[in-house]
């Protein structure tokens, strides 16, 4: 069960080992689905038009993005900036899942309401996500940074990435993007946390009682849909984070087209709108949802595989 359920008493682990569970599923899920998020990024920071048609365009849809890294920057690159992006992974998980944690059981403690309520979720998910955003975001720049940049490369090592950075940027830069990032980031992960319980509730309500058997499985499906439901209704917001994070890094992104700078959150949006139309609000949709469907599964699969194995040792060892 993700988040405190007060008929689950039986699975009170602690809060350590909550915040480890998911850590260990963010790891584990970043690295199996790194190279959906380049090309995601990828798609998303491109002015030119995601088609055949566009003369201009350097991607065009996944497997045309998929060779022609691979041609370009060979196999590695489909793992750029992976170590900011395991930071990332392992702090955001373990901050989200703990926050989540204690803010389901605060809600029933307080008797305010039912701790497995859908609003009680999307509220104590979107709060717990803005914590772990809030925590982690300069290495979610450094992360974009990395699997922006082209050959050859701006910045060598992290190292490097964090000292260039700071010395021609100031220390504000590590916090680029985070308005659209908050913004996007709490009914994002409002709607995961609570799509997720509401789909499992869904499908225990659908399955015949013999189909009930594979829990590994249900959490998997039910993990994949929330996450394809909630990027579909955030997905603008996440390219306004990902374009406003690479502002200023201009010289890096000359061999991928066009480039464009913004003024902010607003200014973003009106040029996207303008000059890309409706359709450049949702560039790189679908490897993004390809990639949500997996991560998003792959995360709340890992997550309550590890809460299981901790409490079948908690019990083996009473």
């Amino acid at each position: 069960m993700v988040g405190y359920d007060p008929r689950a008493d039986g699975r009170n682990i602690s809060k350590f080992q909550v915040a480890v569970a998911g850590s260990v599923s963010g790891f584990v899920t970043r690295a199996l689905v790194s190279p959906l998020d380049v090309i995601k990024i990828r798609f998303q920071l491109q002015i030119e038009r995601l088609s055949r048609s566009e003369p201009n365009a350097k991607y065009h849809g996944i497997l045309q993005a998929g060779r022609q890294i691979l041609r370009e920057e060979g196999l590695s690159a489909f793992w750029k900036g992976h170590i900011p992006a395991q930071l990332l992974s392992i702090g955001y998980g373990a901050v989200q899942f703990l926050s989540f944690e204690l803010l389901t059981e605060l809600v029933h403690r307080a008797s305010v309401c039912d701790a497995r309520d859908f609003s009680v979720h999307f509220v104590c998910g979107g709060l717990s996500a803005c914590a772990a955003t809030l925590a982690v975001h300069p290495v979610d720049v450094l992360r974009t940074r990395f699997a922006a940049q082209g050959e050859p490369r701006v910045y060598n090592t992290l190292r490097d990435a964090v000292v260039t950075m700071y010395r021609t940027e100031g220390p504000l830069v590590f916090y680029k993007g985070l308005n659209p990032t908050l913004i996007a980031i709490f009914p994002y992960a409002g709607f995961q946390f609570s799509f997720y319980s509401s789909l499992k509730h869904a499908y225990e309500w659908a399955m015949p009682a013999e189909g009930k058997t594979n829990g590994n499985l249900k959490n998997l499906l039910c993990g994949s849909g929330a996450g394809v439901i909630s990027k579909t209704l955030t997905y603008p917001l996440d390219l306004f984070k990902k374009r406003l994070q690479v502002g200023g890094f201009e010289q890096a992104r000359a061999t991928f087209g066009q480039v464009r700078s913004y003024k902010g959150l607003l200014d973003c949006a009106k040029q996207v709108l303008q000059e890309e139309g409706s359709q450049g609000l949702f560039k790189g949709l679908s490897p993004s949802l390809l990639k949500a469907a997996l991560s998003t599964g792959l995360v709340f699969f890992w997550y309550e595989l590890f809460c299981n194995f901790f409490h079948n040792m908690k019990k083996t060892h009473s």
